[in-house]
């Protein structure tokens, strides 16, 4: 299957699977007629997959170390996209970042293998207002890495491109509400 067959297969799943319409609240406190939850799709063996391969493809050519987000939504992105960076040749490490730091153990804010120094980029299901990836940001600068980019799977066209551009990252999606054929009345 070729990428423009991938992006169309995910972009299915995504509608099928992910896409609700109803009355939400986000987590921006935004109201909503509609809801993405995406891990229905990053989950699922097939959209694991393919959101790994969709953006492992935005990534050749860039000079990155490790690949992750924040709990929970990147979660299953992160494992899916290092095991099919391993397949292919070109490792990545992951890690996720915590909503607040462990009270026990390590005391760890980052989970995983991620080093100082390391260049990485960032992942995120859904964005709206791209707080969760700033919060995110700011812990991996804190450990002293570098952002070489942040990718989410849908951007809610709510900002939150725009803010991580203004925070120095730059950052793409792999579809807006556009591509999926939404129409917000409100968010």
């Amino acid at each position: 299957m070729d990428a423009a067959a991938q992006r169309a297969r995910l972009r299915e799943l995504i509608r099928e699977r992910a896409l609700r319409f109803g009355d939400f609240v986000l987590r921006s406190g935004a109201r909503s007629n509609f809801y993405l939850d995406c891990r229905q799709v990053t989950l699922d063996p097939e959209g694991a997959y393919l959101v790994a391969t969709l953006i492992l493809s935005r990534l050749k050519g860039v000079r990155v170390q490790a690949v992750g987000g924040p709990a929970l939504a990147a979660v299953p992105m992160v494992g899916a996209i290092c095991a099919l960076s391993f397949a292919q040749g070109t490792p990545l490490a992951g890690f996720v970042i915590r909503k607040e730091a462990k009270d026990h153990g390590t005391g760890k804010l980052i989970e995983g293998p991620l080093a100082p120094g390391a260049s990485v980029v960032l992942v995120e299901d859904t964005l709206t207002t791209g707080g969760e990836l700033l919060r995110s940001a700011e812990a991996v600068r804190d450990l002293g890495c570098l952002i070489a980019g942040a990718i989410c799977i849908v951007d809610r066209g709510a900002g939150a491109l725009a803010a991580l551009h203004e925070h120095g990252i730059p950052a793409e999606a792999l579809f807006t509400l556009e591509d999926l054929g939404v129409t917000p009345e409100r968010q």
